[in-house]
């Protein structure tokens, strides 16, 4: 009875199929349901990690990593300050250390400490208690959680970021929920500088209340800053507008080795009277790359808003990513939170501004001196981090392959990888890929077509 059974049934079971699209289970034989996951398309690699990927696949003995923005030492290390690795030990030792939740805001030492120092003690936001410091994931969460803060709760419609920034900043923006995302000219390309003329007749046109995104120093990718007269004709015209300005500070004490000095645009602002958002991230000034650790700074012009912001802030964070991360920021808050510390970090701070500036003139007067096309002088001029070199996406695609010196398309280096014992190298090899394919320098006209220099205030 049973044989029989099996006989009549087991072909007629076989005619059943696995058909449904929706059946996310598995079938024997060629017949394989659909994917619900066929509907993705692949996205463009992120740029720079493309490039670390390269780099590291790369066996080539003179091999040189200019793409990733990470301080390097002479020996083209990674570095950890001193500062931190003493603090770190204390941490490990402290018998009180625990991982419980923070609260969703941050840790209230940390914010408090975060905000002095973009801010200064001393501020009159402070000292009358309309600043809301909340703690993010990094700068990039802080940029995100502003973002979203904007656009979400304070309904802002439409962003301006600079013409070039950091290709994150578009994404952010829209991903947060503008409606409208513009870029505002910032690089005349022919001089290699500021085309600040540009930049004020473009945000003059922004409509009232867009939100703008500035760079408070060391601008990314061009290491070329506004003068501070020049941050004053884009404050008036701000004014003016009704503009909203959001800074995104990643690299305070990075551009002139001053701590204070790097956050003069946006305490300049906040005596003018804006209300603004600052993204800060410590990344870069204390080397905690991987710690994640950030702050927003709200600025209000009357604190009895700060509840409700907060509140809002709160739900973001919240629904986001719950809250941050404690190891990054307790390395800050001892390192800020002790003024023997603090000393001893913004001393270091300086001395790796320092060898970033005699690596400038390294690799300019290198290229001087081989004769190399073109004019070298912008990469002594800007500052922090990086260098807009003004090589053409050709000329980083041969120097990849030929080279192996690995950049960004955009002609964007890292000028903390260079060091004593690469510069050289880095510099005949530009010299042999522009001596190959010239640079289009043109004329040396700014960005109206006359012969004035464009770094030059633009009286209007």
């Amino acid at each position: 009875m049973f044989k029989f059974a099996v006989q009549v049934l087991l072909p007629k079971l076989n005619l059943i199929k696995c058909s449904s699209k929706n059946y996310s289970g598995g079938c024997d034989g060629d017949d394989k349901p659909k994917s619900a996951f066929s509907v993705i398309k692949p996205a463009p690699p992120v740029e720079i990690f493309h490039m670390i990927k390269l780099f590291q696949d790369d066996k080539d003995p003179k091999k040189v990593n200019l793409s990733v923005g990470a301080y390097r030492t002479d020996e083209g290390k990674p570095y950890v300050l001193p500062i931190i690795k003493k603090c770190e030990k204390e941490l490990v030792n402290d018998p009180k250390l625990n991982h419980e939740y923070l609260p969703i805001l941050g840790d209230p030492q940390y914010r408090k400490l975060a905000m002095e120092l973009l801010l200064g003690k001393d501020n009159c936001a402070i000292i009358e208690e309309r600043v809301l410091p909340i703690q993010t994931i990094s700068g990039t969460g802080a940029v995100r959680v502003g973002c979203d803060f904007l656009a979400k709760c304070m309904k802002r419609r439409v962003a301006y970021c600079s013409n070039p920034t950091w290709e994150n900043h578009f994404g952010i923006c829209r991903t947060a929920g503008f409606k409208k995302v513009k870029g505002y000219t910032y690089w005349n390309p022919k001089k290699r500088n500021l085309a600040i003329c540009k930049l004020l007749s473009e945000l003059a046109e922004a409509p009232e209340g867009s939100v703008v995104i500035l760079h408070a120093s060391a601008h990314n990718p061009t290491g070329t800053d506004p003068s501070r007269k020049q941050w004053k004709q884009i404050a008036e015209v701000m004014k003016s507008r009704n503009l909203f300005p959001f800074f995104d500070t990643a690299y305070q004490g990075f551009a002139s080795g001053d701590i204070d000095r790097d956050a003069w645009p946006v305490r300049y602002f906040i005596k003018e009277g804006f209300e603004l958002l600052a993204a800060q991230s410590f990344s870069k000034n204390m080397g905690l790359y991987c710690e994640r650790a950030g702050c927003l700074v709200l600025v209000l012009n009357d604190k009895k808003h700060i509840p409700n912001v907060a509140s809002q802030l709160t739900l973001l964070v919240r629904q986001n990513y719950s809250n941050p991360p404690a190891h990054g920021i307790r390395l800050v808050t001892k390192v800020l939170g002790c003024e023997e510390n603090r000393c001893e970090w913004a001393s270091t701070v300086k001395k790796m501004s320092s060898r970033i500036k005699e690596m400038r003139k390294a690799l300019s007067e290198k290229l001087v001196e081989l004769e190399t096309p073109g004019k070298w002088d912008h990469i002594v001029k800007q500052i922090g981090m990086f260098s807009f070199t003004g090589l053409k996406p050709q000329h980083a695609e041969k120097l990849i392959n030929d080279k192996h010196i690995y950049m960004l398309k955009s002609g964007r280096i890292n000028v903390c990888a260079l060091t004593t014992k690469n510069v050289e190298y880095v510099a005949q090899s530009i010299n042999e890929v522009v001596k190959a394919d010239p640079l289009d320098d043109g004329e040396d006209c700014d960005e109206d077509g006359d012969d004035d220099d464009a770094d030059d205030d633009c009286d209007e």
